[in-house]
């Protein structure tokens, strides 16, 4: 276990499941053992505007805001929020885009969050069967085998890159 903080910002539209996607990482993260502190900000999220959510977790930690400049990782759902939220990532954190996962590789386009969940677990140290366990825990069972699809494809996508970038 890290004895740091690990700051994750979600970010999205209304409607994309960036709420739904914070509960199953906070989730995740209390199985692991940590001590976790969740912040949202709904905005007009009803109507499809901006939505985030801070998640913060390790030994003990004291706030549930990220301060801006510090998120260690930035998961964005839907494109036109990259650029706004790009600020509130640390230098050297992680971007993980709506682009990184294509629709094209999911079973059911509205998994994307969960597959962007998957992308940023294989940067984690939370097992992936918590992880997994989160995502039923937090969904109906008629969208367990689709979701888990999703999380198995964004986190073998997200492997795949860590392995170029460490071969190269």
């Amino acid at each position: 276990m890290s004895a740091r903080v690990t700051n994750v910002i979600l970010a999205g539209l209304g409607g994309q499941g960036v709420i739904k996607a914070s509960d199953i990482l906070a989730d995740a993260a209390v199985r692991a053992g940590y001590d976790v502190k969740k912040a949202e900000v709904h905005g007009m999220s009803q109507r499809g505007g901006s939505v985030t959510s801070d998640v913060r977790f390790g030994p003990r930690v004291l706030s549930p805001m990220i301060p801006r400049g510090e998120a260690d990782y930035l998961v964005v759902l839907a494109p036109s929020e990259v650029a706004v939220t790009l600020p509130l990532l640390r230098p050297g954190g992680l971007l993980l885009a709506p682009d990184f996962v294509p629709e094209a590789g999911l079973t059911n386009k509205r998994s994307l969050n969960v597959a962007l969940l998957g992308a940023l677990s294989a940067h984690l140290e939370i097992p992936e069967e918590i992880f997994l366990e989160a995502v039923r825990a937090a969904l109906a069972e008629r969208l367990h085998a689709a979701n888990e699809q999703a999380f198995r494809h964004g986190r073998a996508l997200a492997a795949q890159v860590r392995a170029r970038t460490a071969g190269a």
